[in-house]
């Protein structure tokens, strides 16, 4: 029998003998049982009155769900992309770098064009299939699909994070820190913070933590 499996039978036995959460949930750190299996473990049963303990519904995906998800996710990643772009080239015409050759600016004018475009179809797609997502679903039933890629929005949230961190400080040591770069560095921040700050209430929302003694 696996360390999970046990772990779930006797929760499932402590809880039958009529034992409270919060004892089961100290007995078991003290037995060195890592929180998240025993929130895991203990969430599998409803916190109702009654014996035998009763099971949760385990969150399941439909292909309805899914492909609201794929696109949501997908129009997001898009949106916050070409978001980026703008305000970058934004910035290239407000500060424009004296090496630059003379039809950089069309090309800016360009690239804004395009990030509108995409902009104007993306993001009205995403504010319409996040709240179809929203009326038809509470975050605790999420499936599946929904939590790996609200996780795979906060680890590439994280990754551009720490990637802005070391281009801001790769700059700094060489001395070569400009007003235009850091507009970029703000930008970067504030869109990758802000998915990640949401994206990770999201989180709590669908895996509450267990309230402890």
């Amino acid at each position: 029998m696996s360390d999970q499996a046990r772990l779930d039978a006797f929760v499932r036995e402590a809880l039958t003998a009529g034992r409270s959460r919060s004892d089961i949930r100290t007995v078991l750190d003290d037995a060195g049982w890592p929180s998240a299996a025993v929130n895991e473990a203990l969430g599998r049963y409803a916190d109702v009155a009654f014996d035998p303990p009763v099971p949760r519904a385990a969150p399941a995906t439909s292909p309805r769900e899914a492909f609201l998800y794929l696109v949501a996710f997908s129009t997001l990643y898009l949106s916050a992309w070409h978001l980026g772009s703008l305000l970058f080239q934004f910035i290239d015409l407000a500060l424009p770098d004296a090496a630059e050759r003379p039809w950089g600016s069309q090309v800016a004018r360009g690239r804004i064009r395009w990030a509108v475009a995409v902009l104007a179809v993306a993001f009205p797609v995403f504010l319409l299939v996040s709240r179809r997502v929203l009326l038809d679903l509470d975050p605790p039933r999420t499936g599946a699909v929904g939590r790996w890629l609200t996780w795979l929005t906060l680890f590439l949230a994280t990754l551009v994070l720490l990637g802005n961190l070391a281009a801001l400080i790769y700059q700094l040591l060489g001395g070569a820190l400009t007003l235009r770069f850091l507009l970029k560095v703000l930008v970067v921040a504030l869109i990758a913070g802000g998915l990640f700050g949401y994206y990770l209430r999201q989180l709590r929302r669908m895996d509450p933590p267990e309230p402890r003694p």
